[in-house]
Parts: C-alpha cells; structure tokens; sequence
C-alpha cells in the first residue's frame, strides 16, 4: 500500500509537468488518465483503511480511514473534471490558444495534486503548507481567462483566503505551543503523537487554537461570515475549476478542521468544539438558503449551494453522534459527485447558450436532452430528493442529530435545508423544464432563442453520467467496504475522553 501513496504524490505532479511541454491533444487524454488512474488507485485504500489499518510512508506520509474518504472524494472528482474539461475546453487556434491550454492541463493537475496531498501528509504543519499550496493554484486558476470579472474575483479570493490561512497559522502555532507543555520544546507535530498527547494540553489553548483553526480553514470551507470570496470564484472560474473548488477544496479545507477537531475532542471533550461547529454551521446554513432564494446566475447559485451544504457538515459534526458522523463522511462523497455534475451541466447550459443568466434560458433540456436533464436530477440530489447518495448522508446526520440532546437543531436544519431547496430547484427547474422561448418576468431581458438540440460533447455527457452513477450507488447501496469505511473513520473522530 505504500506504493499507492508514493504513486498519488507524484505521478499528478508529474502529469502537470508533462503538461507545460506536451501538445494540448496529448495533455488532455493524459489528464483523464492520470484523474481515473488515481481514483483507481484511492478505491485500493479502502479496504486496508477500513481494517483499522494505516498506511505510513516515512515521516511525511500517512493515511487512515479519515484520510482515504476525502482522497476518494478528491480523485473521484479529479478524474470526472478531466473527462468534463476535455469537451468543455475550446482553444483557439496559434500561439495564444496553445499557451493557454498549457496553463490550464499544467494548474489543472497540480490543482488536484496540492488536494491530493493535503489529506496524505503526516502532520498539522503539512497539511497547512498543502492547503496553501491549493490557494496558490487555485488562484491562478480562477484568473485564467484574463477578464475583468474573472482577476477580480481572484484577488478577493487570495486577499480572504491568505487571511484566513495565516489565523490557520497561527492555531498551528498556538496548538505546537500547547503540545511543548508534555513533548517539550522540540517535536514534531505528527497526528499520531498529537493525539497521544492531546488529554494532557492546556484547555485554554486548545481551546484558542481550535477556534483559530475553524475561523481559519474555515475561509477556504465556505463557512459565514469568510465565505465572501467563494460566489464570485466559483462564478468567475472556468467550469472545470469551479467543479473542483467546491466539491473538492472546500471538502480538504473540512478535513483540516476535522484534524483539529480530533485534538480538541481529546483535550476538551466533545462540548466546546461542537458549540463551536453549530453556531458557525447553522451561521452558514441560514445565510446560504436565504441567498439561494434571489441567485439569478447559474453557478452563483451552486456556489451557495456549497456553502449550505458546507454548513449541514459542521452542523452534523456538532451533533456528534456516530450516526451523524458517519452522514457527515458519506455527505463529503456524494456532495463532490452531485456538484461536480452540477457544475459540468452548468457548464454545458453555458456553452449552449452563452449565458449563465437563468433569466434568458428556456427548454434547457430540449436543446441538451442528456446533460440538461442530468444537471436536474444533479440539483434535485443536492437538494436532498431520494434516492440519492445526498439524501441518504442528511437522512443519517437528521437522524443521528435526533438522537442527541439537540434534537431541536435537527428541526432546524431540516427547515433550513427545505428553504434552500426552494431556492436552488426553483430557477433551475424553471431553467431547464419550461417550454422553449417563454415569456420572460416583467422588466427582464427577454429569453435567448433555444439553440438546436444537441449536446456540447460527449465528453460531457460521460463526466456527468459517472457523477450520477455514483450518487445513485451511495443513495441506494453503498458498498459494504465503504461502509466499513466511514465507519471506522467515525470512530476515529468519536469522543475518546
């Protein structure tokens, strides 16, 4: 198993290298292959972590059950993304075309690289350099196109984000000083010894550190009030990017607070990091659902949506009980499939139509008859409808949450999330379902005429019908190895003191 590690840290990075010299017709097939390939390669983990098995190479890297659910969730998505960006990717023809197709296979891989590692790497330290590696990347990405629009949004993200990960810094910091009070000035901050020592650190600056660390990665999560960026981003950026932004990076950004969370547990008990978790995830959850009520622009509106769902994941986490953890862990896969298919039809709406408004867009399906009705059954499983994976993982943390003392939040949340999915199916649906060329509401633009039926690519179709296929098997029959999977991860963030 080793050798799968080794393998998942290098062989993107040197895909992305590859990429600045090969041809863009070679880039993008290597690109798939190195996306499936590594998805291929995180499904081998499962059955090793799943037997309370870990994996360690070296000092630097380590995986346990925690670890592999959020790498199958990024290379799932790292391979579905480079099937969708190869028929969404239009370059034009000489020198500009060629350099930019080279920019995007190049960012593309080391994007999915940098959230590769995050989850691998042995230590809190690690994780904060790979999760500031993804700013980085991520932020060139998002300004790829070169547009007003696209740099703004870029530098507000990098101006949030750098913010937020220097506070993620400093709860480092502040967490390596409360591990000095048992190990001594001069350790390493390994996760193993950290939970080793955790009952005997200082509460106080557990607590301080803890607090730091959801206000911190909590940037780059989505979570209110530092989820700003996160709309015009996920706007702004070329679909494929968008994709990987909220289904991928906001999960890894979850994991680093899981980390932490880990710690706290073990120094705190389970009541002040839970308090901490509710109050930012009902926050989050709130502000999304009223958000998603007035959203006009396709992908602002999923991007929203990530920031609700963002919030039921802390929510389900302040519930704590094992059921609910166990939602939490399964609602982390089947959010990065459903919006990751979400986001690859918005980007076959887009390119049909020429337009993100969905004010100007009638007979969706019509004219996109298999990724226009797969981005319905898309928002239809992000809302919460059966039987999808979606539906399954907010079933178990509703149900885990009604059987801890705070079963007036699971009320709450099932209110808040039924708000939001009016919201988020009301625009799309009418989008999508409504008879070509309808009337348009008083003082808008009138709708755009329905392009001729036909899809984008079938590149798209096929990144779109994996995405569904997975929701269906995690909404209907899990495998029993990821069971045991997400199980076992559970009870290595259960409360041990």
């Amino acid at each position: 198993m080793a050798i799968i590690l080794v393998i998942l840290v290098v062989f993107p990075f040197l895909v992305a290298a590859a990429s600045l010299a090969l041809p863009n017709a070679v880039s993008r097939y290597l690109t798939i292959f190195a996306g499936v390939t590594s998805f291929a390669l995180s499904l081998l983990l499962v059955p090793a972590a799943a037997d309370h098995a870990q994996v360690v190479v070296g000092s630097f890297l380590r995986v346990d059950a925690l670890s592999v659910v959020f790498v199958v969730a990024t290379a799932f998505l790292y391979g579905a993304t480079g099937m969708f960006a190869a028929g969404y990717l239009h370059l034009a023809d000489g020198a500009s075309g060629r350099r930019y197709g080279r920019r995007f296979y190049a960012g593309i891989n080391l994007f999915c690289w940098s959230m590769l590692i995050a989850p691998i790497v042995n230590g809190l330290a690690l994780l904060w350099v790979a999760i500031e590696v993804t700013t980085v990347i991520s932020a060139l990405l998002v300004a790829i196109d070169d547009t007003d629009g696209a740099t703004e949004a870029s530098w507000k993200y990098v101006l949030i984000a750098s913010l937020g990960l220097g506070i993620a810094l400093f709860a480092t910091i502040i967490m390596y000083y409360a591990g000095t009070t048992v190990f001594g000035a001069a350790y390493n901050l390994s996760y193993a010894k950290l939970l080793a020592g955790a009952s005997h650190f200082p509460p106080n600056v557990v607590r301080l550190s803890f607090v730091l660390a959801v206000l911190g990665f909590g940037t780059k999560m989505g979570l209110f009030p530092v989820h700003t960026w996160l709309p015009d981003a996920h706007s702004e950026a070329p679909t494929p990017i968008s994709a990987l932004l909220s289904g991928a990076l906001l999960a890894v950004s979850f994991y680093a607070i899981l980390r932490y969370y880990q710690i706290a547990v073990r120094s705190l008990g389970s009541a002040f990091p839970r308090n901490v978790l509710l109050i930012f995830g009902l926050a989050s959850l709130l502000v999304a659902a009223l958000y998603l009520l007035s959203q006009h622009d396709l992908k602002r509106l999923l991007a929203y949506s990530s920031v609700e769902h963002m919030g039921i994941l802390a929510i389900g986490m302040s519930f704590g009980a094992p059921l609910a953890i166990v939602g939490v862990l399964l609602h982390v896969l089947a959010h990065a499939a459903a919006k990751g298919t979400a986001f690859f039809g918005a980007g076959s709406v887009v390119r049909k139509f020429g337009t993100k408004d969905m004010r100007r867009i009638r007979g969706g399906i019509g004219a996109l008859p298999w990724s226009g009705t797969m981005l319905v059954v898309a928002v239809l499983a992000l809302s919460g409808m059966p039987p999808f994976g979606v539906f399954r993982s907010e079933f178990l943390i509703v149900e885990g949450g009604m059987s801890d003392p705070r079963e007036e939040i699971a009320a709450l949340m099932v209110v808040l999330i039924t708000l939001a999915f009016f919201g988020l199916s009301w625009y799309t649906t009418r989008t999508m379902l409504s008879p070509e060329q309808g009337p348009s509401g008083e003082g808008q633009a009138p709708a755009l005429p329905t392009p001729p039926k036909g899809e984008v690519s079938n590149w798209i179709v096929a990144a779109m019908l994996a995405g569904v296929l997975a929701l269906v098997i995690l909404g209907l029959h899990p495998p029993a190895q990821l069971g045991h999977l997400l199980s076992r991860a559970s009870a290595e963030l259960a409360v041990v003191r």
